[in-house]
C-alpha cells in the first residue's frame, strides 16, 4: 500500500513537471511568434513607407522630367529661330558680299593700265606699254564670278581624300586617304553616285605611292606627286591605259615642305585647267608665299614659275581657271571656306573685278579641289564627302575691252 502510494506521487510529480516544462515552451514560442508579428509589423509600416517615398520621388521625377521636356522644347524653338535668323544673316551678307564684296588680293598688271581699263580719265601710256600688255592676254579669257550650285554627291572613304574627272573623257577617279597606291576609277560620275563605297571600280595599284591629295588626271594620263622616305619630291607620269610610268621629274623644292598649312600631306598640288597642266608648290618650307609653275604635259619639263604673292597660311586647297590661281583660304576651326587671293599669270584680271568667293556652308574644310575645264565644276572632297561645285564663269574685263577696241592709247 505504502508503495503504491509511493509511485501514485511520483506519477503526480512527473505529471506537474512535464506541464510546467510544455507550459514554460509555450510561453516561449508565444512570445517568439508575437516579437515575430512585431518584427513583420514593422517591416509592413518601413515598406508602407519606402513605398510611399517612392511614389512621391516618382511624382517629383515626373514633374521634372515634364519641366525639362517643355524647356527642351521651348529651348529646341529658340533654336530653331536662331538658325533661321543665322541662315537669314547669312542670306543677306552673301548678297552684300556680292554687290559690295571687298576685293581679293590680284595680281595686278600697271596701275596705269588698270585706269585705262576702268575708263579713267589719264591716259598717258606709251603705245609699246599697251602692245606689251594686249600681248599677254591669253586666248582663255575666262574667270569665275559665283557659285551656280552645289551637290554633295556621297559620303565614302576617310575625311580626307581627292576625286577627279578626266576633262576628255567621262572617267572618274578616287585617291582615298592621303597616300596610297591604289586609285579607283568609275565609267562615270553617275556609276560612282550609284556605287556602294568604291565597289564596282576598276582598282588601279600604281608602282609607286601617291603623296598628299595633289594628283590631277588628264587626256587619259595619271599626274602624281611622289615622295619616299627621305627622298627627292618628283612628279610621275602613268598611262592609264597601258598601265605604266612613260616618265618622271624632280620638283625644285625641299623634301620636307607642306604647301597648304590647313592641309599639311598635300607636298604640291597639280592642277588642269584649259591652258594644260599647272604645279602648285612652294621651294622651301621657310618660304611664306604659293609658287606656281606651268608644265609640259608631254615631258613634265617645267616651263615657266611665278610667285603668285599668294600665302600659305591658313590656305586649305587651291586650283587654276585659265591661267587663273585662287587659293581658298579657312581657319583652324572649319568655317566658311573662301577664295581670297588670285593670281592671273597674264595679267587680264584687274584687282577691281577679282572675286572674294565664299563657299557654300559645309561640313569640315576643303581637303582638296579639282577643277574641271570641260564642265565649268569644281570638284571638292570635304571630310569624306564628294561634292560638286558648278560654277558661274564670265570674261576677263581686259579681253573684252581687248577684242571690243576699247583700249585707248596715246
Amino acid at each position: 500500500m505504502k508503495l503504491l502510494f509511493v509511485l501514485l506521487l511520483s506519477c503526480a510529480w512527473t505529471l506537474i513537471g512535464a506541464q510546467n516544462y510544455y507550459q514554460s515552451l509555450m510561453d516561449y514560442l508565444e512570445n517568439r511568434l508575437l516579437a515575430i508579428e512585431d518584427r513583420m509589423q514593422m517591416c509592413h509600416e518601413q515598406a508602407h513607407q519606402y513605398r510611399t517615398e517612392m511614389l512621391d520621388f516618382k511624382k517629383l521625377t515626373s514633374e521634372t522630367m515634364t519641366g525639362l521636356r517643355n524647356d527642351h522644347s521651348v529651348m529646341f524653338k529658340d533654336l530653331e529661330g536662331a538658325s533661321a535668323r543665322v541662315d537669314l544673316v547669312e542670306r543677306e551678307m552673301d548678297y552684300v558680299e556680292t554687290q559690295n564684296s571687298p576685293r581679293a588680293c590680284a595680281n595686278k598688271a600697271d596701275k596705269v593700265l588698270e585706269q585705262e581699263a576702268w575708263g579713267l580719265q589719264e591716259r598717258d601710256v606709251l603705245e609699246g606699254d599697251w602692245e606689251e600688255l594686249q600681248s599677254k592676254v591669253s586666248d582663255c579669257v575666262e574667270m569665275i564670278s559665283g557659285f551656280r550650285s552645289v551637290k554633295i554627291l556621297k559620303r565614302t572613304g576617310s575625311p580626307k581624300g581627292m576625286w577627279t574627272r578626266d576633262p576628255t573623257s567621262s572617267k572618274v577617279y578616287i585617291f582615298n586617304g592621303t597616300s596610297g597606291d591604289t586609285v579607283y576609277e568609275f565609267k562615270s560620275v553617275r556609276d560612282f553616285s550609284r556605287s556602294l563605297g568604291v565597289m564596282g571600280s576598276r582598282t588601279i595599284h600604281l608602282p609607286s605611292d601617291w603623296t598628299g591629295p595633289g594628283s590631277a588626271v588628264y587626256n587619259g594620263y595619271l599626274y602624281y606627286i611622289n615622295q619616299e622616305t627621305d627622298t627627292d619630291v618628283q612628279v610621275v607620269k602613268y598611262d592609264l591605259m597601258s598601265g605604266s610610268v612613260t616618265d618622271t621629274a624632280m620638283l625644285p623644292m625641299e623634301r620636307h615642305a607642306s604647301l597648304y598649312t590647313l592641309n599639311p600631306e598635300t607636298v604640291a598640288d597639280l592642277a588642269v585647267d584649259d591652258e594644260g597642266l599647272w604645279l602648285l608648290f612652294i621651294p622651301t618650307d621657310s618660304e611664306p608665299n604659293i609658287s606656281l609653275a606651268k608644265m609640259d604635259t608631254a615631258t613634265l619639263d617645267i616651263e615657266q614659275i611665278w610667285d603668285t604673292r599668294c600665302p600659305r597660311d591658313s590656305a586649305e586647297a587651291a586650283f587654276v581657271v585659265c591661267g587663273t590661281v585662287h587659293v581658298v583660304y579657312n581657319t583652324r576651326l572649319a568655317s566658311r571656306s573662301r577664295v581670297q587671293c588670285v593670281f592671273d599669270v597674264n595679267d587680264a584680271m584687274v584687282s577691281e573685278e577679282a572675286p572674294l568667293l565664299y563657299f557654300p556652308r559645309r561640313y569640315g574644310a576643303h581637303a582638296s579641289l579639282k577643277y574641271n575645264p570641260e564642265e565649268k565644276q569644281l570638284y571638292g572632297w570635304d571630310d569624306g564627302y564628294q561634292i560638286i561645285y558648278r560654277l558661274t564663269i564670265k570674261k576677263k574685263l581686259l579681253a573684252l575691252q581687248k577684242r571690243k577696241g576699247f583700249l585707248f592709247k596715246n
